[in-house]
């Protein structure tokens, strides 16, 4: 997985914005949940990657919802 960056990120609109940060926040449950039953081995590049994308998405969002940049 790629990391996202914001400048592509500020083009979504809200819906886009809400589909991916579902996306990831299957993706890093999944990531989460493999680990524990001991499926895959850590895999903390992939983790941090997943929730830096869920931040910035999450600041995106509250930042149009406060009046911020569009």
């Amino acid at each position: 997985m790629k990391e996202l960056k914001i400048k592509e990120l500020r083009k979504l609109n809200e819906q886009d914005l809400n589909r991916k940060l579902t996306e990831l926040k299957l993706e890093l449950m999944k990531e989460i949940g493999n680990i524990k039953i001991k499926k895959t081995q850590k895999n903390t590049k992939r983790i941090r990657v997943l929730k830096t994308g869920i931040a910035r998405i999450l600041t995106i969002l509250n930042e149009r919802k406060v009046g911020g940049k569009k």
